[in-house]
């Protein structure tokens, strides 16, 4: 498998404020085989490289939802790294194929070396954020793992097949880890994901071809609704006028739909001490029954629910607000290092 990245993306250049100082990088990499995007905060672009004396202790890594845009979640590692006083790299590292490739960059890697079979499925994501780890970070690379909707799906695989992984705790938001497809949502779009998912490629083909200023004001009047959308969430969803990454996203969700049945309470079990959830109150993906059934299950886990009506999508709208609880949820384990 390969990882070998076409060029590192120059920091972004930075605008007066406390979050905006720090540069945020941005790779494309081909990791097994498959384009994939990655978000840096803060001076360490290459962890393998850096020298021991300056080495960081900790690394947090997102896990993304569906879709897996690096770029939804720009402002909130920028959020995470600011309220972690900037001592520890945050790396967002979207889904395989869940990007737009630069020019002169494929959605697969052209190469004669066989890679994952299926990576754009549901286990080859997992796979994929684990070649993703082995090929970027050192072995022995303290982590936390943030997992967001399918991301905590993904998150708990990774811990239950790679148990060497130097995890100190994972945080698993809004986690859609059982019954996708018998949740509220998961009833009305699993005809569509897996039956129907074809023909809504010809739509997003003929719309890829408006000018962006047309493509921007169509997004933002689908995000309409929110009162303060997060701009890094327009400037992403404009990837998904591009059909290969639609293609991916939905393939994914269609896995999702009939493979994420049963909790896997035996890996929770394994790591309950390790794991964070937390569940939304008016949640169609993972409704508030899911949390009362996992809290009888695992009493003395920390599972929590959300009071303060914070939307699944949370990066829409909610990125400060959920890094800032992140990082008051961790201090046990920050004031130890």
């Amino acid at each position: 498998m390969t990882a070998d990245m076409l060029g590192a993306g120059e920091a972004e250049s930075t605008r007066p404020g406390s979050e905006e100082q720090v540069p945020l990088y941005e790779e494309f990499i081909y990791c097994c085989g498959a384009a994939t995007q990655v978000l840096k905060c803060g001076p360490w672009k290459d962890l393998l490289e850096t020298e021991s004396k300056t080495l960081p202790r900790l690394l947090f890594l997102i896990i993304p939802g569906n879709p897996g845009l690096a770029g939804y979640y720009r402002t909130f590692i920028r959020a995470l790294y600011h309220g972690l006083n900037r001592r520890y790299p945050v790396w967002v590292v979207s889904h395989a194929g869940h990007c737009k490739p630069p020019n002169g960059m494929g959605m697969t890697e052209d190469t004669d070396i066989k890679e994952l079979e299926d990576v754009f499925g549901l286990h080859g994501q997992i796979e994929h954020k684990l070649d993703f780890l082995r090929k970027n970070v050192p072995k022995d690379m303290k982590l936390v793992l943030i997992g967001h909707s399918i991301g905590c799906y993904i998150t708990l695989e990774m811990m239950k097949r790679a148990s060497e992984l130097q995890v100190l705790r994972s945080v698993l938001l809004f986690p859609t880890i059982e019954r996708m497809a018998q949740s509220p949502q998961g009833k009305l779009l699993t005809p569509v994901l897996c039956k129907l998912r074809y023909i809504l490629y010809m739509p997003v083909y003929l719309l890829s071809f408006l000018p962006e200023r047309v493509k921007t004001s169509m997004v933002q009047f689908v995000l309409r609704g929110l009162k303060y959308p997060d701009e890094a969430s327009i400037v992403t969803s404009l990837n998904l006028f591009s059909v290969d990454c639609v293609a991916n996203v939905l393939y994914m969700a269609s896995q999702e739909m009939m493979k994420v049945v049963e909790r896997d309470s035996t890996t929770i079990k394994q790591n309950l001490k390790k794991l964070i959830f937390y569940y939304g109150v008016a949640d169609n993906w993972c409704p508030q029954q899911y949390f009362e059934e996992i809290k009888m299950d695992f009493p003395d886990g920390d599972i929590r629910l959300c009071e303060k009506g914070i939307r699944h999508a949370f990066v829409l709208d909610a990125s400060r607000e959920v890094a800032a609880m992140i990082t008051d949820w961790l201090q046990d384990i920050l004031t130890r290092l």
